[in-house]
């Protein structure tokens, strides 16, 4: 069954409640969350005392796109944050818009996929937080959002990541986790995380939240980042404008659902796939190690929906290290400035991109290139976290090439995105998405222990899986409040 189990324990369900009370934690839905207007005017003014990265249950209303840019006390605004990339910089006639993960708590919108894997099982009582620990196998930033939503919903956690992550990583989660496990390898070695799984399964205390098989992952972004990319769309769009489509690395794929929202309300959209040239597994069944951090290869997830993607584009990990180093380095911004001619406020901007966020921008130009698209077609994207948690990759690009200056900026900017080129890219026809959908097969039936009557069904009953898992958000929602209202939290603001 694909569909998420909401079905009540009340034992688990009582103890939640009891923990909610004792903590004075009260959960928003998914509604709250595309939509803050809906938030009490109780819980924002009790916001503007608390910082964004604060370990305080009232930052779970902070779980939306759509947060003020502020480190502290910010609400919320009607439009996403977002950077439209001006063609001097890409290279493209199209207009390239992605929205920034960095005004999410923990600086990353992975805090919103992990909120939807566990809050349906925190509402019904499956997950017991008097007697479970939350697992959170992830390639980094995911098992940071779920670490972080665990301690705000007094919950313990395991967080599980690749050992050769960012330093940035692991000091922030020593002081967030319950218990950090490093797996061998860099963020392509996924089944070793998987196999880390399986063992602590033996713990019946341990509860598993693959970000690369729950369906509350793909809730959340079909009905939270799907809905805030239209939210973007229509609020730049000029006359003679379409949302031509959307890109996105494939990490979990978690992501790519909101890909499937574009699709359902502008149905010409096209919907791209990214992933390392240096881990082709999409483009080429390849293999290999690579530095895009977030993006995990070698298998297809569960959530990915492969028939409803267009286009699989391959980006090469040197190329989103080198603009790490044009977009942050101070040499770099005075090339910008001087050379290009970029506004001050923009070229600050471009700290809001981290290693995956610029990989995903180069995958739209690589898309915006290949079908030669005009001023009047945007890709949209997104930037999944900042440079806040890179500056030891970016120290080490230094120690590595030597010092910066406006000479390389140059070099990187011409070579590492004007010159990107339409190779290492496949457009995907019937036959070759049956393909990479059969993939899933080898990790998720043989390794993973699951039914190949879901697997197909994922392919062919795409109404009763897909389109029904993301109904589910207003179930869920409905199972919210309920909690909410049992606690008395809420009405007694």
């Amino acid at each position: 069954m694909s569909k998420i189990d909401l079905s009540i324990n009340k034992t688990g369900l009582e103890h939640n409640l009891q923990k909610a009370k004792e903590n004075n934690i009260i959960i928003p839905t998914f509604a709250q969350m595309q939509n803050p207007d809906l938030i009490p005017e109780k819980i924002k003014a009790k916001l503007t005392n608390v910082g964004l990265w604060d370990v305080n249950p009232l930052n779970l209303f902070r779980i939306t796109w759509k947060n003020e840019p502020k480190e502290f006390g910010g609400l919320y605004q009607k439009t996403p944050n977002y950077i439209e990339f001006p063609s001097e910089l890409t290279g493209v006639k199209a207009r390239i818009v992605a929205m920034a993960g960095k005004w999410f708590p923990t600086g990353c919108h992975k805090v919103g996929a992990s909120f939807g894997c566990l809050a349906p099982r925190l509402v019904t009582g499956q997950f017991d937080a008097t007697y479970h620990h939350a697992v959170w196998p992830s390639t980094g930033n995911y098992c940071r959002g779920g670490a972080f939503n665990s301690k705000l919903l007094a919950c313990d956690s395991v967080a599980i990541l690749p050992a050769e992550m960012s330093k940035e990583r692991f000091d922030w989660l020593k002081s967030i986790a319950g218990q950090i496990i490093a797996t061998p390898g860099c963020e392509s070695n996924v089944k070793e995380i998987f196999d880390k799984t399986w063992e602590l399964k033996q713990d019946p205390t341990m509860m598993i939240f693959n970000q690369f098989e729950e369906m509350g992952n793909p809730v959340w972004h079909y009905n939270v980042t799907g809905e805030a990319l239209s939210t973007v769309f229509e609020s730049i769009k000029r006359d003679g404008d379409q949302l031509f489509g959307c890109a996105f690395t494939s990490g979990s794929a978690g992501t790519m659902s909101a890909g499937d929202y574009i699709k359902d309300k502008y149905p010409r959209a096209k919907v791209a796939v990214g992933e390392a040239l240096q881990c082709p597994t999409i483009v080429n069944n390849g293999f290999g190690g690579h530095r895009i951090e977030g993006i995990g290869d070698k298998h297809i997830p569960w959530i990915h929906n492969v028939k409803n993607t267009d286009m699989a584009i391959a980006i090469d990990d040197e190329d989103s290290q080198r603009l790490l180093r044009l977009f942050n380095k101070e040499d770099g911004k005075k090339y910008l400035r001087e050379e290009l001619g970029l506004c001050p406020e923009l070229i600050e901007k471009l700290s809001w991109l981290g290693i995956s966020g610029i990989a995903n921008v180069l995958c739209c130009i690589k898309m915006a290139k290949y079908y030669e698209l005009t001023e009047n077609d945007v890709v949209m994207t997104v930037l999944t976290d900042s440079a806040v948690m890179y500056g030891s990759r970016i120290a080490e690009l230094d120690e590595m090439h030597g010092e910066y200056n406006t000479k390389e900026a140059a070099i990187d900017h011409n070579l590492h995105m004007l010159g990107l080129k339409t190779d290492n890219l496949i457009e995907l026809t019937y036959a070759d998405r049956k393909r990479v959908h059969n993939l899933k097969y080898y990790t998720w039936v043989e390794q993973q222990a699951r039914d190949i009557k879901d697997l197909n069904d994922l392919w062919y009953d795409t109404k009763g899986t897909w389109d029904a898992v993301h109904a589910q958000a207003a179930e869920i929602d409905e199972l919210i409040n309920e909690f909410n209202e049992a606690t008395g939290l809420l009405k007694n603001l």
